[in-house]
């Protein structure tokens, strides 16, 4: 009789996943299969669950509107000497569907931003962890403070700021303010809690240095923490249109939700181009999701069973 219950829980819970998955699943069917879609069918009243006529207008559309260098190699805090507040650049490439620029600004920004974030996260949140200092909880007090700032407050100080240090209208304007994240540091302080005294002890005992122990010790140990930081990071820059919008304005350094925007509003309500632009911008998400999903899987354990 056990038995039996047991493999009908299990019945329902498969079931219940399986509803909670396509649920989940069925705005990126649908954004997929809208995007090759006439217009016709799109806004028909009667839903097309699947394109009658697969047509490829909507990518043309996307690719076909707006140009775009390709690259600009720009000499390093050349704005700084020039009037206009530009950088002097000293190599472009070939002009490319807007598109494809605003994608490589878009994974660029979401990378470096990944990365410094998961740096100095991991740097910031080990020393709090583990170090014992002058001012350490009133450090961490203003941490846990700050991620209960919403964006809005402080950005009229972030834009003068950028303004000041012209990088405005530069992607470096949406990166380094992300770099600084609260939550990245609490979140990696979390981890680095469960570290045992004794073996950072041990480590310094066999002649470790500081750059030593964290690499070889430390860091080993807070990895799926960093792993899912890193998803949290890629995800929360690639996803931050407010700021984008905020800090970028020329078409060559536009994001690609900033540049289908910017489409969409020369033109009339185009939702075949917006699914089109969706679906070519969710590539890098799922894929990036795809690579880091064991280190988020097991962060969020490891944070579940703590302590």
């Amino acid at each position: 009789m056990t038995t039996k219950k047991s493999a009908l829980y299990k019945i329902i819970a498969f079931v219940l996943v399986l509803i909670l998955a396509l649920l989940f699943t069925f705005p990126l069917y649908w954004i997929l299969t809208g995007s090759f879609k006439t217009q016709k069918e799109i806004n028909s009243t009667s839903p097309a669950w699947w394109p009658s006529e697969w047509t490829m207008k909507n990518y043309e559309n996307l690719m076909g509107k707006m140009k775009a260098p390709l690259w600009e190699v720009s000499v390093p805090f050349s704005q700084y000497f020039t009037e206009d507040g530009t950088a002097t650049v000293v190599s472009a490439g070939p002009q490319v569907p807007g598109a494809i620029r605003w994608m490589l600004n878009t994974i660029w920004m979401a990378v470096a931003a990944m990365l410094l974030t998961c740096l100095t996260s991991a740097l910031a949140g080990y020393a709090l962890a583990k170090k014992r200092f002058i001012g350490r909880t009133l450090i961490f007090t203003l941490i846990v403070c700050a991620m209960a700032l919403p964006k809005q407050v402080i950005l009229i100080p972030l834009i003068r700021e950028m303004s000041s240090l012209k990088l405005y209208n530069t992607i470096s304007a949406v990166i380094y303010p992300i770099v600084g994240w609260p939550f990245g540091v609490f979140l990696i302080k979390q981890f680095a809690e469960g570290i045992p005294g004794e073996i950072i002890e041990a480590a310094r005992i066999d002649g470790a240095g500081e750059v030593k122990t964290f690499t070889t010790v430390a860091y080993p140990m807070i990895k799926p923490g960093v792993g899912a930081l890193a998803i949290f990071t890629f995800i929360n820059s690639w996803n931050d249109y407010f700021m984008q919008l905020i800090m970028l304005s020329s078409t060559k350094n536009l994001t690609i939700s900033l540049g289908i925007a910017k489409m969409q509003a020369e033109n009339s309500t185009d939702y075949g181009l917006i699914m089109a632009g969706a679906a070519f911008a969710a590539v890098p998400i799922i894929t990036v999701f795809l690579i880091f999903q064991k280190y988020f899987t097991k962060g969020i354990t490891m944070g579940a069973v703590k302590g």
